[in-house]
């Protein structure tokens, strides 16, 4: 089967929660900065303009927001792996590679980060 390059994009969605190990990261909700990339071949909703022929990236950003903004993980890895799951229920998604990037958690850095990249196989 031909790979399929076609691309959907949430790019730097802003998701308050509770992440990380130390003590004081617990007690209030930081920001992470979400960006996720779906492989997905959207030749048919190109043809038919119906939202049902195609990953609705409206629902999956919102579906993202609710899972991890209600979540308290400690580490930004778990948040990627649980996001990447979050994406690939939808089985038109070939591929996926999501970044999570942690704002000042390292000092004189504007950000610490994961990207992975995960497959419906």
């Amino acid at each position: 089967m031909r790979k399929i390059t076609d691309k959907i994009f949430i790019d730097q969605l802003i998701v308050p929660c509770i992440v990380g190990l130390f003590e004081h990261e617990r007690k209030q909700k930081q920001d992470l900065i979400i960006s996720v990339t779906l492989s997905v071949n959207t030749k048919k909703s190109g043809k038919t303009d119906d939202i049902n022929d195609t990953v609705n990236y409206h629902d999956l950003a919102i579906e993202i927001e609710k899972t991890v903004g209600n979540s308290a993980y400690q580490l930004i890895e778990k948040v990627a792996q649980v996001v990447a799951n979050i994406c690939l229920t939808d089985k038109r998604v070939q591929e996926v590679t999501v970044k999570i990037e942690k704002p000042r958690a390292i000092t004189n850095a504007k950000s610490s980060a994961i990207e992975i990249t995960r497959s419906n196989e």
